[in-house]
């Protein structure tokens, strides 16, 4: 993809980045995961930045960071996390957090968040009632999400995601492909992208080769997508999931839109694990988030790296520009 990638390309989502208003909030995560010392790593090196941060998490933790950033202490006052040792406790904290974050950006006192990693089994056992944290600040602000990936080599757009793979084909309906799409042109867009071209995996092996191995791609994905071609031109039909994703890496694609979970993210935590970012789109409040766990096997250790959570709030910020411009 370098040669979408260029200079040129760059240069309208650069400049938009330098636009960008609003406060972010940071949120910790599982405090007993790597997020806690990701954060503390990009503050200590953008410290002009951290004026225009808010960072939530435990009253100790933010005790300790010397930084400009305004610090709101949430969960159990006492409470001090072990690196590695995830408990009920530290997902009290994690989800606390995400309330405040969330709250805050209702209240316009955030513009948007960044997400820190957290456990979904950790906090699944304290009866947090959400897959995810992209379901749960769109039960918070209303919309409808769409889960995307940006800031490597692949931009990868997903149609489901927190679904058991026995569920997908049933829901992949006609209005949820048209959200999908115009969430992948919209992430193409923010880049600096005028034209997108969108790549669409098959739900099928190869892409049911004309209904040998699969009748959805020929009955419903293709005929919904002929439609919306008229309005993304862009826009291909149903391709090998195989292959899609090594096209889009030579230049032939600028987006690929996924059916489901590990369909998309299983070749982009190869090529992208250490840069990419998790956006929900969909949205009235911008949210990201690194593409990677708790990492409860190193945290504590200083070995985590900041690559992502940097690109989590690089994103963020260009999103909270273009908003900026769309209200002008």
């Amino acid at each position: 993809m370098s040669d979408r990638w260029g200079s040129g390309r760059r240069a309208g989502a650069v400049a938009l980045q330098k636009k960008a208003v609003g406060k972010l909030a940071f949120t910790c995560g599982d405090p007993a995961g790597v997020g806690p010392e990701i954060i503390a790593s990009w503050l200590a090196h953008h410290r002009r930045a951290a004026g225009d941060v808010a960072v939530i998490g435990p009253a100790r933790w933010l005790a300790g960071l010397k930084t400009r950033a305004d610090k709101i202490a949430v969960g159990l006052p006492r409470f001090m996390a072990v690196p590695g040792r995830p408990s009920g406790e530290g997902a009290l904290v994690a989800w606390a957090a995400m309330e405040r974050a969330a709250a805050g950006c209702l209240a316009g006192e955030f513009a948007g968040v960044v997400t820190g990693p957290v456990s979904k089994a950790e906090l699944a056992r304290i009866g947090y009632g959400f897959p995810g944290q992209t379901e749960f600040f769109a039960a918070r602000w209303g919309g409808e999400p769409v889960m995307a990936f940006c800031g490597g080599r692949l931009r990868v757009v997903l149609a489901t995601w927190h679904l058991p793979l026995a569920q997908v084909a049933k829901r992949i309906t006609p209005r949820l492909l048209q959200r999908t799409v115009a969430a992948a042109d919209a992430l193409a867009r923010s880049e600096g992208l005028a034209q997108p071209r969108i790549g669409v995996c098959g739900l099928n092996p190869h892409a049911g080769e004309e209904g040998l191995l699969g009748s959805e791609e020929r009955q419903r994905l293709d005929p919904a997508l002929d439609q919306l071609r008229i309005r993304y031109p862009g826009l291909s039909r149903c391709q090998p999931g195989d292959t899609l994703f090594a096209r889009a890496l030579r230049g032939e694609f600028d987006v690929v839109v996924a059916m489901y979970h590990d369909q998309g993210l299983a070749p982009l935590k190869v090529i992208d694990f250490d840069e990419a970012v998790n956006v929900t789109l969909g949205l009235p409040h911008v949210r990201t988030s690194p593409d990677h766990g708790t990492a409860f096997g190193i945290a504590g250790q200083g070995s985590a790296r900041v690559t992502s959570f940097g690109n989590a709030v690089r994103v963020a910020r260009q999103l909270l520009a273009v908003r900026a411009r769309q209200k002008v």
